[in-house]
């Protein structure tokens, strides 16, 4: 492609025609890497060019380096990659060349260095540490702040060299912070950061810059208060996240300069939202520190997010809407209410709770609704973090709570609802044992509340909260009022639907009677033919699009009650459902990924198959090819540069860390995905050799996503699967069950030795073990026993790792009670994984008996460590150790 065609081709690519940019960026594509590098270098150089095709030039040059540098670097001659080199270092010298452009190329610059690292961590282009030095002590502050974009882009990019040049680079940051130049300042105050984080684990180093602390925070004030942009105090929200202890000697300072921000009403509402979140991050990142040195602090934090959260918009219609739009993550109250239950999580009860006592006492008894609201939805808030505290308190909290349900003002009733239906989950158990006889009843009269469905919703949504964690008996005392009043409710709420088009009420009394069928199971058999036929009715009626997620509710609670009262009594009736189901099933191809419907009938599904077991196999060849489809959903990813953690305008985007690399992913789709895995496990579980002629198909799905890094469900799923596949095998026999392990066991090694969850991670322990016992002593080769035990050691290593760590906590400074706890809390979290890789071991030593000890012999170190220096994991190591 020549150049003019290319020239064309990019500014297509930024057209506001989707067909004419689609059909550009399929041109672009089709060009090899080496000669789109070519291109984009020169349509970068042209000073003719627009601004804005230059800039997106300099972008895609970016992306080219970050996403595909090792296909094609190679194909160019030293001596190409030197003139590109020196070409890109040039452009960052042109000191009168467009600002932006130039920052772009000191992007590209870094993302190259970032590449041409080796293994030794040696940077392979010392020409640009020679230009980065040079242009740091430059007298024109523009190569000053380009030398600084790019240590902000890449913080390593001096590699082993740095810890020789740590002098040299110190000076470099306290000269730029003190630079008379705006500009050069907060960049320098951004590539500290940057530096910071990259060297968070270096205690040493922070030692080293803490004298740059000063210059920093006086860099954030000068930015506050002559900037409109807020990009220092967000350099400020990095250090407080990555590198909380290097702020320690001036927290006072940051937490004066952070509440006054707050209340400078001069400020957008946005950047007041980030001086609140250099407070909460550094409350979360280092609580020990905050609880020591700033508790002073909390007396006026508290009430600046409680008077956040009274800014409410008073909305007439608000508690009568049938539609509920979520509130935005950005207002006032929502952020106050979330900063409030963060700090409470992160400092605990012994800090917080008298603080927000004492002002939500005064709130409810103000005569404004709103304030009266705030209280509650405090409290609401509090007990999660506060928990032990409030354990002591609740009598008197929830006979003040119960109040509200009688209120004037619909928003503060539903604010009641809320925080008695947070309670029930934050204090479950013991607060259904000890309330149940004031708050069933106070529930029960919201339902009433007809004028106000959004209100009378929210009673239904709390009265869910109580019942899913309640005793079967104590629900079952209160069983003849619930259901009376959930089928008036349902009743009068089917008719609005038919009258009024209304659903809000209904869709929440469907969920609130399953909910109630699924906690007092069998005892709900003398109310079954009361509300099967309706909830039949409703199921096969409600099939316009509106009604999406009233007919998937509708399908949970049948299938609920289906599996609570049992196959005898729901029998009658399955067949019939069943058939209904076929029929939505049947139309799956034309669902949405995000029709909500799909995740219900998955749901649907499982329960039905383990209400009928066997009887179930005859649906397969219907339900297999969705559920399958739904389970191999591939979401949309991209990959993000560094330091680029912005992705599209949408609800349905999220940033997700993997390892060190940032991915934009469109998370529709992958609830669903994960509901399906998990019913996949269901089915190989319950019909056992009737799932055998799905069994290949569903492994090939299965043994990939065991490292699908984007949702930790369909990892624990797909982990969970595998034994029960092989089991499912067995029917086909010894060889087809040795090539299906041998298909599955190298992913499943791979997959232990680098999961990064506790739990996904315990679940794959688990998964080998189950394996292990399945198939015997052939299952694994000498090699991969090798293999095998030399991963369980490298998991052993870690273990203690992490105990060292925690000792080290321990010895900290800031070290309190709470810490203490909160490492109790990571002691049983090893404890557990310790827990599951005992059970390997143990299922190795049964299986293979004494011809394990050759390789059980490298282990016995730790595990004699480990009853050395844990009592609470010798039961676990006693576990392995016993051969049957």
């Amino acid at each position: 492609m020549d150049e003019q065609t290319f020239i064309i081709t990019l500014q297509n690519c930024l057209d506001a025609d989707n067909e004419k940019r689609q059909a550009a960026e399929d041109e672009y594509h089709k060009i090899p890497d080496e000669q789109k590098t070519i291109l984009l270098m020169s349509a970068l150089r042209n000073g003719q060019f627009s601004p804005a095709i230059r800039a997106f030039a300099a972008v895609m040059l970016r992306r080219l380096f970050s996403t595909t540098f090792e296909t094609f670097w190679p194909k160019f001659s030293q001596e190409q990659q030197s003139a590109l080199k020196k070409e890109l270092l040039l452009r960052i010298s042109q000191v009168d060349d467009d600002e932006t452009i130039r920052k772009k190329v000191c992007n590209i610059v870094a993302e190259l260095a970032k590449n041409l690292m080796d293994d030794n961590e040696v940077n392979q282009w010392p020409e640009v540490l020679q230009f980065l030095f040079e242009s740091a002590n430059s007298n024109h502050n523009s190569l000053k702040e380009s030398a600084l974009v790019i240590f902000e882009a890449f913080p390593g990019i001096f590699g082993s060299q740095a810890e020789q040049l740590t002098t040299i680079i110190h000076q470099i940051f306290l000269s730029c912070l003190n630079n008379p130049d705006v500009k050069v300042r907060y960049t320098a105050a951004t590539a500290l950061a940057a530096f910071l984080k990259h060297n968070n684990e270096d205690n040493r180093i922070l030692n080293v810059y803490r004298d740059c602390l000063p210059c920093l925070i006086a860099t954030v004030t000068h930015s506050l208060q002559n900037s409109d942009d807020d990009v220092v105090l967000k350099a400020l929200i990095d250090i407080a996240e990555n590198s909380a202890k290097f702020l320690r000697p001036s927290i006072d300072e940051i937490f004066e300069l952070c509440l006054q921000s707050m209340q400078n009403e001069n400020f957008e509402e946005a950047r007041r939202h980030l001086a609140l979140e250099v407070l909460v991050t550094l409350s979360e990142t280092a609580s020990g520190m905050v609880r020591k040195v700033a508790r002073k602090f909390m007396g006026r934090l508290v009430p600046q997010l409680l008077e956040m959260m009274v800014d409410l918009d008073d909305d007439k219609e608000w508690s009568t809407k049938d539609t509920i739009e979520d509130e935005e993550d950005d207002s006032n109250a929502v952020v106050g209410e979330s900063s409030l239950d963060r700090l409470a999580c992160a400092l605990g009860g012994k800090t917080m709770l008298q603080y927000i006592l004492s002002a939500v006492q005064t709130m409810l008894q103000n005569p404004d609704w709103r304030y009266r609201h705030a209280g509650l939805m405090a409290l609401s808030a509090t007990g999660e973090g506060c928990h032990r505290e409030m354990l002591n308190l609740l009598d008197e909290l929830v006979s003040g709570i119960l109040v509200f349900l009688k209120d004037s003002h619909p928003r503060v009733r539903y604010a009641a609802c809320n925080a008695l239906g947070q309670m029930s989950t934050d204090f479950q158990g013991t607060f259904q044992k000890k309330f149940h006889s004031m708050v069933i009843p106070g529930l029960l009269s919201v339902l009433d509340d007809h004028d106000n469905p959004r209100t009378q919703a929210h009673g239904g949504a709390a009265l869910v909260n109580f019942a899913e964690d309640c005793p079967q008996r104590l629900l079952v005392e209160h069983l003849p009022m619930i259901i009376e009043k959930l089928d008036q409710v349902l009743s009068r709420k089917y008719q609005e639907l038919c009258t009024q088009n209304r659903k809000l009420v209904l869709e929440q009394i469907v969920t609130t009677l399953a909910a109630i069928a699924d906690t007092v199971a069998q005892d709900f058999s003398p109310y079954y033919d009361r509300f099967m036929p309706q909830l039949k009715y409703l199921f096969r009626n409600a099939v316009a699009p509106d009604y999406r997620m009233l007919r998937g509710k509708t399908m949970e609670c049948i299938s609920l009650i289906g599996l609570a009262v049992g196959k005898e009594k729901f029998i009658n009736d399955c067949y019939e459902i069943m058939q209904d189901l076929v029929k939505t099933q049947v139309d799956f191809e034309n669902l949405g990924n995000d029709d909500p419907q799909i995740a219900y009938l998955i749901g649907a599904w499982t329960r039905i198959c383990k209400i009928l077991g066997k009887d179930f196999e005859q649906y397969l060849p219907i339900v297999m090819g969705p559920v399958l489809k739904a389970a191999a959903f591939k979401p949309e990813v991209t990959v993000l540069p560094e330091g680029e953690n912005d992705v599209e305008e949408d609800d349905n985007w999220e940033v997700l860390n993997v390892g060190d690399q940032a991915f934009g992913i469109k998370t529709s789709g992958l609830e669903e995905k994960s509901s399906a895995c998990s019913m996949l496990v269901c089915y190989a579980r319950e019909l056992k050799e009737g799932f055998v002629n799905y069994v290949e198909e569903t492994t090939k799905l299965m043994v990939p996503l065991l490292r699908f890094y984007f949702h930790e469900g369909v990892r624990a799923a797909a982990a969970e699967a595998l034994p029960h596949l092989l089991e499912c095998a067995k029917l086909r026999g010894d060889d087809y069950v040795r090539q299906m392990w041998q298909y599955m066991n190298k992913e499943l090694f791979k997959a232990i030795e680098i999961e990064p969850d506790h739990e996904v991670l315990g679940e794959l322990f688990s998964s080998l073990g189950k394996c292990i016992e399945a198939l015997g002593m052939s299952c694994l080769t000498a090699d991969e026993l090798k293999e095998l035990t030399t991963i369980l050691d490298q998991h052993l290593k870690k273990h203690f790792e992490r105990c060292d760590e925690r000792q080290e906590k321990r010895r900290d400074e800031d070290f309190d009670e709470e810490v203490e706890e909160e490492l109790l809390e990571e002691d049983d979290f090893d404890a557990y994984i310790l827990n599951r890789l005992s059970d390997i071991i143990h299922s190795l030593l049964v299986t293979y008996s004494e011809s394990y000890l050759v390789y059980f012999d490298s282990l016995v170190p730790h595990f004699l460590s480990v009853i050395a220096s844990s009592p609470k994991c010798i039961r676990s190591t006693m576990g392995a150790l016993r051969l049957g």
